[in-house]
């Protein structure tokens, strides 16, 4: 053999041996990242069967943690009345409420944190801002059921008006509750370098949507988002909604998203105004992991906000990974004290109908154009 044709060998088998160690070195990662999915998933398949079992099996309520909206005088007087409902029949209740300076005379008071007194029931009076403030103050570990109530207003989150605290109160110290567990989103950040921006406690929950958009600036957002790990597209928008069944009745669908029920377990990812009219919204299963990054060539930074609060402003590079929580937002439904003879055949208690009220209530759906409103005003 020539000296010739040896080299030749020698130069293809290196070739080929730096091209095998590549293959093995990026088969490597992709079986790692691979393999931390199922782990996800799992967990999040073993977390709600357990959350299944927990609805089913609600203890007697220990400690209370009232949250309100804005002490106007029809609020001062609903507690009033609640706490004394409760003071006079479950005497052996705590009751507390979050530090505020409004905070109603005889009841403890209580902050959010790994230190914070164990609450067994939280009751809301107001609207839907104020469960979803009542989430925020649960970052961490699992949240408490949840009974709102509403102070005149209609919401989606809000099945009992609060004319009904007593049977509702009762209900749930009577282990008759119906828990329906709304899933939320844990969030976490990176820098340009794809580390992780603050620890793991860190971590924001959300209940209704994550939204990444451009704030103030004239420009749109380019936005690269990845699912589990692989790249689905390039954005480039006024902005991206990723939100829960629960607030796919929110911010989402006002930009043209699906409604899912809150029964689900999905990820709604929703363009705002993208350029592109094929980039149409997405449902993904709640195993899913997404992750939004800002373009290196976006032209400007992207403001985040979560349930309706500013938290981050990300710059090019920089991104946020969106999955599901462990630990959804468990509230009690309306049908928790209906009659038997109030209820449909088959539907009554332990069984989720507030929704298809509340479409229909709420959103009139597929309701005629030409409404009531525009019936009583119309000249012909």
């Amino acid at each position: 053999m020539s000296i010739l044709s040896c080299l030749s060998s020698t130069l293809k088998a290196r070739l080929f041996a730096s091209q095998t160690a590549a293959k093995s070195s990026r088969f490597c990662r992709v079986s790692q990242l691979r393999a931390s999915l199922p782990t996800h998933r799992s967990t999040l398949l073993a977390a709600s069967r357990s959350f299944r079992t927990h609805a089913k099996q609600i203890r007697r309520p220990h400690s209370i943690l009232i949250v309100n909206k804005l002490r106007t005088k029809p609020v001062v007087d609903a507690i009033q009345a609640l706490l004394e409902y409760i003071r006079s029949k479950y005497p052996d209740v705590t009751i507390y409420h979050e530090d505020r300076p409004d905070i109603p005379e005889g009841v403890k008071m209580w902050r959010p944190g790994p230190g914070s007194d164990p609450i067994d029931l939280v009751v809301t009076l107001g609207g839907d801002g104020t469960i979803l403030h009542a989430s925020s103050l649960f970052k961490v570990g699992a949240v408490p059921p949840v009974l709102s109530f509403s102070m005149g207003t209609l919401g989606f989150l809000l099945p009992f008006h609060i004319d009904d605290f007593a049977k509702a109160i009762d209900s749930a110290f009577e282990g008759k509750a119906v828990v329906l567990h709304r899933m939320r989103l844990s969030c976490s950040f990176q820098d340009r370098d794809g580390e992780s921006i603050g620890s793991k406690s860190e971590e924001w929950q959300v209940m209704n949507e994550v939204a990444l958009h451009r704030g103030s600036s004239p420009h749109l957002n380019t936005i690269d988002v990845f699912v589990d790990g692989q790249h689905l597209t390039e954005a480039v928008s006024d902005g991206l909604i990723v939100a829960t069944p629960t607030g796919s009745t929110a911010y989402s669908l006002s930009a043209g998203g699906p409604i899912v029920h809150p029964g689900l377990s999905a990820i709604v990812l929703t363009p705002i105004c993208p350029r592109s009219l094929s980039f149409r919204p997405l449902v993904f299963p709640s195993s899913s992991s997404i992750t939004l990054r800002i373009g290196d060539r976006s032209r400007a930074s992207a403001g985040l906000s979560m349930d309706g609060q500013v938290s981050h402003v990300l710059s090019p590079g920089e991104s946020v990974t969106v999955q599901a929580s462990l630990y959804p937002i468990p509230c009690i439904n309306r049908s928790s004290i209906a009659d038997p003879d109030e209820s449909r055949q088959g539907v009554g208690p332990g069984k989720e109908d507030d929704w298809v009220r509340d479409i229909n209530n709420l959103l009139q759906y597929n309701a005629t154009f030409r409404s009531k409103a525009l019936l009583r005003h119309s000249r012909t």
